[in-house]
């Protein structure tokens, strides 16, 4: 591998021991194939951008797990003279940014399984060992895809082991209350070896926008959930070692104090399953991360550490919703669950290894609706309001959409896009997130305030909120 400079955009393969009893929540990871010294193997991209002379930076870092394979700094940086490239690579053009300025590195490492495999920048890729049976033959099982396309083929996440179609259900429906229809054997077909599905005869495009739904027997699982453990440990790397276990040197050996987080949305979700699992605890049992900015990603988990996940799935009032994401338990403070009868917290794993990170959750009104707000700070029957965690502050930004809305443009919309900006209170609450971690992080008592409070959350009954009737406006409560 070639040698790091001061902006390097490579393809790492690294290894760690299954046995570390860190290692041990990772699904599948028994059956993930071994090298000659019982490691398992994965390879993924990583991208740097530091400070020529690292003695004039702050020796931070700021640290994003890519949304699917693209760095974009959430809105962190909207408005503060960012520029794309022409490979879209918004870490390009960053003398005028946010962070530059300040001193900081900023770090981009591959997670996600369900990212892209191009070979521009914005692609930042994981390549995943495949699990297979103790005796090396093929783990098979079931999987499922929920299809919405225009296109006349739709890509299986999983090979199909087998092209037996009595073994597979295709479903269609215009609406999500509708009642799934089947569509016969004669009316789709798998393509070539089993990897895509395409509809009969030749030719036929899936109908925009209707729900099709595949049950199948898949083969070949890749063990996602290493992601969480690629994150964790390419970034203790950075920040204890000089050199790794063939003695590649460390770019920023001796130098990182701090490392925070900032994201944008699916990787906040991703984040939210790391610290649960208990990975922000680094295989030499110190902190990986100090702090962590979530942006839009609000209460839910990723569908990642599951035999035949889909990572870049997203669950919504329409789509998606048979995937493992909206998964007990929601809130950062310890809760009960009436359904499963489980009793736990995000913060209880690395609580006890005292490698706990701050966290501003910050969110739009969108993921109150979609992705379980409103569970951050109640009970999961949302009875009971929770007492503040010490370590976590929330901040809803009223009204805000899921991202920076065209208010010239409607979309695929009824209304026109919102313009609210969040970048401003982002780039205050990353000031806030690094003084809170640097200045004042061991004192009892926290001297920012909780905003909203608990009391403060949407109610969607029109009876109760007197939801007026508009025009052109359809509100079904």
């Amino acid at each position: 591998m070639s040698a790091l400079t001061r902006k390097s955009s490579e393809k790492l393969t690294a290894s760690f021991d299954p046995k570390d009893p860190k290692n041990a929540g990772i699904v599948d990871i028994q059956l993930a194939p071994k090298n000659a010294k019982g490691k398992v193997e994965y390879a993924f991209d990583f991208y740097i951008l530091k400070p020529i002379d690292l003695s004039k930076g702050n020796h931070k870092v700021m640290y994003e797990p890519p949304n699917r394979g693209r760095k974009t700094h959430g809105a962190l940086n909207r408005g503060g003279g960012q520029q794309r490239s022409g490979s879209g690579d918004r870490s390009q053009g960053s003398g005028q940014h946010l962070l530059p300025p300040r001193g900081y590195t900023m770090v981009w490492s591959g997670g996600d399984y369900s990212a892209g495999t191009s070979t521009a920048d914005t692609n930042t890729t994981i390549t995943l060992p495949v699990a297979k049976n103790p005796d090396g033959s093929a783990i098979t099982g079931p999987a499922y895809e929920y299809i919405v396309t225009r296109g006349k083929s739709y890509a299986l996440s999983y090979p199909a082991a087998t092209m037996d179609q009595t073994k597979a259900t295709l479903t269609h429906r215009v609406h999500l209350d509708d009642v799934p229809q089947v569509v016969p054997s004669s009316g789709w077909a798998y393509d070539g070896d089993g990897t895509a599905i395409s509809l009969l005869p030749a030719g036929t495009s899936f109908t925009p926008n209707d729900i099709y739904e595949f049950s199948y027997t898949a083969k070949d699982p890749t063990v996602n959930g290493i992601g969480f453990a690629a994150v964790r440990d390419f970034n203790a790397f950075l920040r204890y070692e000089k050199t790794d276990d063939t003695g590649l040197d460390n770019p920023l050996a001796g130098d990182v104090t701090r490392i925070y987080t900032e994201v944008s949305s699916q990787p906040g979700r991703m984040l939210n399953d790391f610290r649960n699992l208990g990975f922000n605890q680094a295989e030499n049992g110190k902190i990986v991360f100090d702090g962590m900015m979530q942006w839009i990603a609000a209460g839910d988990g990723i569908n990642m550490n599951y035999r035949f996940s889909q990572p870049g799935r997203t669950e919504r009032n329409r789509q998606d919703q048979l995937y493992a994401e909206g998964v007990f338990p929601f809130a950062n403070q310890t809760t009960s669950d009436p359904i499963t009868g489980k009793t736990a917290g995000r913060y209880d794993s690395c609580t006890k290894t005292n490698t706990c990170p701050l966290a501003m959750e910050i969110y739009s009104e969108n993921e109150y609706w979609v992705k379980g707000a409103s569970l951050f700070h109640t009970d999961p029957a949302g009875k009971t309001d929770l007492v503040d965690h010490p370590k976590a502050r929330l901040y809803l930004i009223s009204s805000h959409q899921h991202g920076f809305g065209n208010a010239s443009s409607k979309g695929a919309c009824q209304q026109f896009g919102n313009p609210l900006n969040s970048a401003p209170i982002q780039r205050a609450l990353w000031e806030a997130l690094d003084l809170w971690s640097t200045k004042v992080r061991s004192r009892r008592r926290a001297v920012f305030r909780i905003w909203p409070t608990a009391l403060w959350f949407p109610r969607c009954r029109r009876q109760q909120s007197g939801f007026p009737k508009i025009p052109g406006v359809t509100y079904n409560g």
